[in-house]
């Protein structure tokens, strides 16, 4: 199966740092911002942004950029591959603060919709915004997403790769498939 690249390097660095603009433009800062990654991928993305903000605000207090497993909370564990659960770390409480979630790609909305659930566990977050490398269409949710590098509309029997430097040793976007 073909697969083209749709995002290099370059493509997710300028993608992931204009997504830390925009957070800390609708938030007004950093104050009272914590950054969720979703594991795997989405935990990457959310450490870059985090760094990226305390570049753009380097005054501002540390931005916390943390991972929400949500495998347990899923409802198609039984229809999906097997997943292995992270372990969540959220270094600070999320009460009355935005929190930022992180994903590598946006597609039936189940992931997220999970996360609210694992947040609920955790607290009461002031609002929860999600952040997206790569936002594909086709939910099953009504979910949309505050930040996201690239709208990629795809076939539901296309495959969206992401591809991170520090998990797959190369850094890019990808999507494969589309015969049906």
């Amino acid at each position: 199966m073909m697969a083209r690249t749709v995002l290099n390097h370059s493509d997710i660095s300028r993608a992931l740092t204009r997504i830390s603009h925009e957070i800390l433009e609708s938030n007004r800062g950093s104050a009272d911002l914590v950054i969720l990654g979703i594991p795997t991928r989405g935990t990457v993305l959310a450490r870059r942004i985090a760094e990226i903000i305390q570049r753009i605000e380097p005054d501002a207090p540390v931005q916390l950029a943390g991972s929400l497993d949500v495998t347990m909370y899923r409802d198609d564990l039984s229809r999906t591959r097997t997943r292995t659960p992270s372990p969540t770390d959220v270094p600070v409480g999320i009460d009355g603060k935005t929190v930022v979630l992180v994903d590598d790609v946006l597609f039936s909305g189940r992931t997220i919709r999970a996360a609210f659930d694992a947040l609920n566990d955790l607290g009461r977050a002031r609002a929860v915004r999600l952040a997206v490398l790569v936002d594909r269409g086709h939910r099953d949710f009504p979910i949309r997403a505050d930040f996201v590098g690239k709208n990629l509309p795809s076939a539901t029997s296309e495959r969206i790769n992401v591809h991170l430097s520090e998990i797959d040793g190369a850094e890019f976007v990808s999507i494969e498939g589309g015969e049906e």
